[in-house]
């Protein structure tokens, strides 16, 4: 009878629901910032492309019953205003968790208050490294390789394809900039000093590039590492052509801009332009038919309203996915704990628009998300895969 008793105990505990702030039998409380407004209001695409995603989900029946709702507040690119934003998501609107805001500044002016409030603060949309700090700040994670050790791989690329390389740095005069050139320089090894050539900073306040770009060529530089907000990198890729000087050029801008780098600088002047990422592009012909670009262009017709084309609405597709599998493997246990612990351990995860080969893993003490990257050349109209995946 004890026995009996004993099981029946252990059987309700198995069954038990589990639930943190922000949820019930039928709700998931989820909550972000967004530059909707201010400089930066392009990058309101992804909180857009966020919100339309989960009310797929949410008329498909939910995540295992459950309507996910997103709470998110414009901040407009300011911190102060993210931090007053937080405060009142996670003080106010109990929400489980803090999901996808976007860049540097924001996310360090509230990652000390999610830490200490043991809020999951997850998929950061910034390619820092400070993001992966799990020993301090084990509530914070990103998603986005970081910019050091991606610029590692382009350096690893060179070493491998262009031994004999004469390397010109072209850069912006920022912390974010100076640190990849730390990793790329770092990816070179002992080889860094004799390969690099020249290195030009670049300023806010230069109006044009011209100078930079005339003494990396005179330097007798073949090949350039460029990194630099994308109406520079632009800037760069036009005067390069102008003076019919053509380096092998590989550039560290987020791929979901790359579009409008293009643009720009004149897609016939990009051609051999290298850059590397993990996610399809769904412009590209040879993607038409595959089935994660179907999929997002018919979930686009029927629930996104913006340009369905742009970079950063695949973007926030692919992170709402990311999240819902999290939430999904959560299952009845919807606490702050177990949504961490599902987090960090994800195993070979494929998710849509991936690229072939690309697989999500974490661990305890692992919060890079993606690992491998794949090498891109542009041709003029597309980008082509350059060799197999490259992994840090």
């Amino acid at each position: 009878m004890a026995a009996a008793v004993m099981l029946a105990a252990a059987t309700s505990a198995l069954g038990e629901k589990r639930y943190g702030p922000g949820v019930t039998d039928r709700e998931i409380k989820v909550g972000q910032t967004m530059p909707y407004s201010g400089p930066l209001s392009a990058y309101g695409a992804i909180g857009r492309a966020q919100l339309a995603y989960f009310a797929k989900v949410n008329a498909e029946g939910g995540i295992n019953g459950r309507k996910v709702t997103l709470i998110s507040l414009d901040d407009g690119y300011n911190y102060a205003r993210t931090i007053e934003q937080v405060r009142r998501l996670v003080e106010q609107d109990q929400v489980l968790l803090l999901f996808s805001l976007i860049g540097k500044s924001p996310n360090l002016a509230i990652r000390n208050y999610a830490n200490a409030h043991r809020v999951p603060h997850l998929f950061v949309a910034s390619g820092d490294g400070a993001w992966a700090d799990y020993a301090h700040f084990p509530w914070t994670m990103g998603w986005l390789p970081p910019g050091r050790l991606k610029a590692r791989i382009y350096a690893q690329h060179i070493l491998s394809s262009r031994p004999n390389a004469r390397i010109g740095l072209l850069y912006g005069n920022d912390d974010y900039a100076h640190e990849d050139v730390e990793g790329f320089k770092e990816g070179l090894g002992t080889r860094a000093a004799s390969m690099i050539v020249s290195e030009q900073t670049v300023e806010q306040t230069d109006a044009a590039l011209d100078p930079q770009i005339y003494a990396l060529r005179a330097s007798g530089a073949d090949t350039v590492f460029s990194d630099m907000q994308g109406k520079r990198t632009s800037q760069a890729l036009h005067k390069m052509a102008e003076i019919g000087w053509r380096p092998l050029h590989y550039v560290a801008v987020p791929n979901t801009v790359t579009k409008a780098i293009l643009e720009r600088a004149g897609a016939v002047n990009a051609v051999g332009l290298m850059s590397a990422h993990y996610a399809k592009d769904i412009d590209l012909t040879k993607y038409r038919e595959d089935p994660d670009v179907k999929a997002y262009t018919a979930w686009a017709q029927v629930y996104y309203s913006g340009d369905a084309h742009d970079g950063m609405a695949s973007y926030g597709y692919q992170t709402a996915r990311a999240l819902e599998y999290v939430l999904r493997r959560c299952a009845d246990d919807l606490t702050r704990e177990n949504v961490m612990r599902v987090a960090t351990s994800m195993k070979d995860v494929e998710l849509p628009l991936m690229l072939p080969g690309v697989r999500v893993s974490t661990g305890s003490t692992d919060y890079h998300p993606i690992k491998q990257l794949q090498m891109l050349r542009f041709d003029g109209k597309n980008w082509e895969t350059i060799g197999g995946l490259l992994a840090f």
